[in-house]
């Protein structure tokens, strides 16, 4: 620990920054950014000596965000499109040299110019002390940010620079540092009230990684449109920072470490610097626990009212209807907005997005809160905040910034400073219980044999990424506050899948990148046991958790039963999709090359990750990562009742994969199997006698196992000929669903659908038509005839049908074109073909069995109730 007037120790330079260990591990340089940056679909690209730019990207208009920044501080932009000759060396904010040679910097001049083309690719503007990240700055737009660095300013940080922390002055002072030529010295001649930008002196403070320039930032002071929120962080000091609380010292609970807000006066740049130690740091703001107060035991009842964050994320946001459904708690929402109409409005796109129901009923219940988790007191003014202590009774965390690219200083305040502020609220006002989702992301690096819900968490020094280490501060936090008497309970899970039913995934999640590839690719790494559960799942026993007042306390593992490579195999194998086993650096490599060749820009933040020397230890970590246990999770589980996690098979992977536009087979791929199916008979007007012969030749296909698994659907193309329809044949296209309904009667009718074909005939001239046909099972006809016998209705694209008759399969086509004529994937194994044919057969009968059955058993069962209602009458 680093008292606060004592200067932090300069890292080790062997173990300095990650990319000079990374860039020796993978023998190559920094991340490839004109790569990535040319499938940004931004018009930006890094420059070439010689070479021409395109013009920059203009900024967006400036608009209030979260309450940040003042108006002022935003609305001020730094010119940096000038031609490198426009800007006089001997300006005090010197930016480019007169004639050739690098252009030299004094470090508030860098901050403001990298600030300046920040907030061309962020949604809300920062100012020089804010992550870029934080402001809405995604992965892809910082390559853009990167390129437009090296291309205006002639700077060259790589894109891990960036991901490690994403404060504009940071970055401008580690150049410095790292590019002592490009420091701009006074001249000599130069007069002390001109050596420095603000006219202090002839010495500039370099490292203002927490303070930025004096007055840069108003006082703590509510807003005249939103009484309940503050216009800027207090102090206008480090995003972490708090303001003083009475009663504790002194000291603010998330007030910055004396790590960040030590400043140093150099006349050298480099002497000046003292970057950024993210393990010093890290125990520095675990530091922040210690001075919240004692507090009496909680009541241990029912919560009425919830705080929720992370409620517009993947998890959150099924979180939140899981409390809605199972509990009769209103919910406090807290979402990053201007207001809380904004809110409203955000949280309501979120839940529909992940395919889950929004109502009134739903909004009735819900109260939408305009606050940040990352700012101190959420961003709301001392009153607000001391009437949210007293209205809610029970704190769930689940918001988190999850990124494996970067760094923890840039992720601390979500992920470390943001549950310390909830320690802080639960603490205020009558004591309220914690629940905080974390992540077995806390045991990477760990060389147990299993990860027990009471086993120690690893060292964090051997934690991989900054995330890992995030999350593990947060733990070790929220156990030095429950120290303090406050109630934490911990709920770790592992990968978060796809809902069952919707196929609801999160894109970034990196088990579901895994799942995408796999399914895409037909490729996986070879991992020893992956420890996830379906999203439906994990959110329900939270739920259950919360609402559940003797299960507090404690720390669950959300895992299911980890899955082993062998059954992913065994399992893909029996689903036809024939994957290869990879080590995981090759799988690393070809998964990217796939993704980039495609292209498939849908997984485009997969390829960012797996590039990421650090984002690829921490897939090191997972892959060899033992098998998670939940004895007191599956106690729990059955104690009340709760569902075990579906599976995650061929269904749900289809599922997900059909969301996911774009990540199914490529066009000219051949089918995962194609079959044949002839039909002859006749249509007529509708209402007169069907006398017309109408022929089809169709072809019936699934591009994947999972196609026919998830949604029993298979596509049709093929030919109609119909003289009164066109002289020539018409092409068909369409899909047909295998037991449509699960064989459910349609409304007026008893007889039971067996297939469901919805097609479109189109002619040589583009004229189109529609046709709907039905296969029904009934008791009453001969039960192979209606396997074959399809019901149809023609008419013209946007009018009723016209025609209508009865077309079926000829009998003698059945053997050479439904079954000796299956014709699989040739890329698959022979064995593999033989193995689907039999698992297509084998499928495909039963459903259709069932059909045939389903008329039957109901015939039985109306005889049964009709017997049972005469014996009654008889009685009587």
């Amino acid at each position: 620990m680093t008292a606060p007037d004592e200067r932090p120790p300069v890292r080790n330079e062997s173990v300095d920054r990650r990319t000079r260990a990374e860039t020796l591990e993978r023998g190559t340089g920094a991340l490839d950014i004109a790569a990535l940056l040319a499938r940004t679909g931004g018009n930006g690209r890094a420059s070439e000596p010689g070479g021409t730019v395109d013009a920059p990207r203009e900024p967006p208009a400036p608009h209030s965000g979260t309450g940040v920044l003042s108006s002022t501080d935003h609305t001020k932009r730094f010119d940096v499109r000038k031609a490198p000759g426009d800007v006089n060396r001997s300006s005090p904010l010197g930016i480019a040299a007169d004639g050739p040679g690098p252009r030299a910097w004094n470090a508030d001049a860098l901050a403001e110019a990298i600030t300046a083309l920040a907030n061309r690719f962020t949604a809300d503007p920062i100012d020089a002390d804010t992550d870029f990240f934080d402001a809405g700055g995604t992965s892809l737009a910082a390559v853009e940010l990167l390129a437009a660095l090296a291309r205006e300013l002639d700077i060259h940080p790589d894109l891990d620079t960036v991901f490690f922390d994403a404060r504009p002055r940071r970055l401008a002072l580690r150049w410095l540092a790292d590019h002592p030529e490009a420091v701009q010295r006074p001249p000599d001649n130069l007069s002390p009230e001109h050596s420095s930008p603000k006219g202090g002196g002839p010495v500039e403070d370099l490292d203002r990684s927490s303070g930025g320039p004096t007055g840069g930032l108003p006082q703590s002071s509510a807003t005249a449109d939103q009484p309940g929120r503050i216009s800027a962080r207090p102090n206008g000091d480090d995003p972490g920072a708090t303001a003083t609380e009475p009663g504790l010292g002194g000291v603010g609970l998330g007030e910055t470490s004396a790590l960040d807000s030590t400043t140093s006066v150099a006349r050298d740049p480099v002497e000046g610097f003292i970057d950024t130690d993210d393990l010093a740091l890290l125990f520095a703001d675990l530091a922040g626990a210690d001075r919240l107060p004692i507090v009496a035991e909680v009541e241990r009842v029912a919560p009425r009212r919830v705080l929720l964050t992370g409620a517009t994320g993947f998890l959150g946001s099924h979180v939140l209807l899981d409390l809605l459904r199972h509990s009769q708690a209103h919910v406090v929402c807290v979402v990053r907005a201007d207001d809380d109409q904004a809110a409203a409005r955000r949280l309501e796109d979120a839940v529909r997005r992940y395919a889950l129901p929004w109502s009134r009923e739903v909004l009735r219940r819900v109260i939408p809160l305009a606050a940040d988790l990352r700012l101190p007191r959420l961003g709301l003014t001392d009153e607000r905040w001391e009437a949210l202590a007293a209205e809610v009774d029970s704190v769930v965390n689940v918001g988190a910034a999850v990124d494996f690219l970067r760094g923890y200083p840039s992720l601390r305040r979500s992920n470390v400073l943001g549950p310390l502020t909830l320690a802080e609220l639960a603490c205020t006002g009558r004591p309220k219980p914690l629940h905080h989702i974390s992540s077995m992301a806390v045991f990477n690096g760990s060389e147990a044999e299993t990860l027990s819900e009471d086993a120690a968490t690893a060292n964090v020094a051997k934690l991989p990424i900054g995330y890992d280490r995030s999350k593990w501060a947060a733990e070790a936090l929220l156990r030095r506050a429950s120290e303090h008497g406050l109630v934490v309970t911990i709920m770790r899970p592992g990968g978060i899948g796809s809902h069952p039913e919707t196929g609801a995934h999160n894109p970034r999640d990196l088990n579901a990148g895994i799942t995408a590839a796999l399914m895409r690719f037909r490729t996986v790494p070879g991992f020893r046991y992956l420890n996830s559960a379906p999203v439906d799942w994990v959110s329900r026993v939270t739920a259950e958790i919360v609402g559940t007042p003797s299960a507090w306390g404690h720390t669950y593992h959300l895992t299911g039963a980890p899955t082993s490579l062998e059954k992913i195999v065994a399992e893909t194998t029996l689903g036809g999709l024939g994957i290869r086993v990879q080590h995981w650096e090759q799988w690393c490599e070809d998964v990217v090359r796939e993704i980039r060749d495609g292209p498939v820009p849908e997984l485009e933040s997969l390829a960012q990750v797996l590039q990421s020397p650090a984002a690829r230890r921490q897939l090191a970590s997972m892959v060899t990562a033992p098998p998670a246990t939940a004895a007191r999770t599956d106690a729990f589980v059955a104690a009340h009742g709760l569902p075990a996690p579906v599976v995650s098979g061929p269904a749900q992977r289809g599922k997900m994969l059909a969301t996911m536009a774009g990540i199914g087979p490529r066009p000219g791929d051949a089918p995962y199997l194609r079959f044949h199916e002839t039909l002859t008979g006749t249509i007529g007007l509708t209402g007169s006698t069907a006398d017309i012969p109408c022929d089809l030749r169709l072809a019936l296909s699934v591009a994947s196992s999972a196609q026919v698994f998830s949604a029993r659907t298979l596509d049709v193309s093929g030919e109609l000929m119909c003289a009164a329809l066109h002289d020539e044949p018409l092409t068909v296209e369409g899909t047909a669903i295998v037991r449509p309904h699960d064989g459910t009667p349609l409304p007026g009718e008893t007889r039971h659908p067996i297939m469901h074909y919805q097609l479109t005939l189109r002619d040589s001239s583009g004229g189109t038509w529609w046709l709907e046909g039905y296969k029904f099972a009934a008791a009453r006809r001969r039960l192979v005839r209606q396997l074959g016998t399809q019901l149809i209705e023609i008419g013209r694209t946007g009018e009723p049908a016209s025609f209508t008759g009865e077309v079926a399969v000829p009998m003698h086509t059945y053997l050479p074109d439904q079954i000796d004529g299956i014709q699989i994937d040739p890329r698959l194994p022979e064995r593999q073909q033989r193995l689907a044919k039999m698992l297509w057969l084998s499928w495909f009968g039963g459903q259709l069995g069932k059909s045939l059955l389903e008329p039957v058993l109901r015939v039985g069962t109306d005889l049964l109730d009709l017997r049972r209602a005469m014996r009654k009458e008889h009685r009587r």
